[in-house]
């Protein structure tokens, strides 16, 4: 039997075939997967483009950490953020004035085993020194090395991109025909 009419027999079997109502999304509830995970290495690479979303970033790394705290092995695991974005600024010391919530949540993620580096070409790009940022902030070289080096390791890599959640009122104002 040549290729194509493999192709043809074996299309015409799919569509002739009844489809099990297992097939179709139907009003059955959704429901978790609570499967053990194991120990993870990732690295976030931040490259925000406001300082005042580093508290985000940071959010969302702790969403993995809590995750990992409830659901898997933290203490195996190993996090690291990468950072050479304008979200740098953030964690200046001199800047603490303005973004005043960094600091603690610097330390919380810290504690909880996370490693934060920062881009020392983008720091220098934006006059910033070595010594310039929090103590619990280390600087190396160059992110897209110190990212290259993690994957390397074996790190999962992670780009977040940061927009608003919507709430399901939000929703509801912005498709009014929706049923909730």
């Amino acid at each position: 039997m040549s290729r194509w009419m493999l192709a043809a027999v074996l299309a015409l079997g799919c569509w002739s075939m009844p489809l099990s109502p297992l097939a179709w999304a139907g009003d059955g509830a959704s429901r978790l997967d609570d499967t053990p995970y194991t120990p993870q290495k990732a690295v976030y690479h931040f490259n925000f483009s406001a300082p005042s979303q580093l508290e985000e970033g940071f959010r969302r790394v702790g969403n993995h950490v809590k995750t990992l705290e409830k659901h898997g092995d933290l203490a195996k695991s190993k996090l690291v953020v990468v950072i050479n974005g304008n979200e740098l600024h953030a964690l200046a010391r001199a800047n603490q004035a303005v973004f005043p919530e960094i600091p603690a949540t610097l330390a919380k993620l810290v504690q909880q085993g996370v490693v934060v580096r920062i881009c020392g070409n983008a720091a220098q790009r934006r006059g910033y020194q070595v010594g310039d940022f929090y103590d619990l902030t280390t600087v190396v070289p160059a992110a897209v090395t110190e990212v290259t080096r993690l994957q390397n390791e074996g790190y999962a890599y992670i780009h977040l991109e940061l927009s608003d959640a919507l709430s399901r009122d939000k929703l509801k104002s912005l498709y009014p025909e929706l049923a909730m």
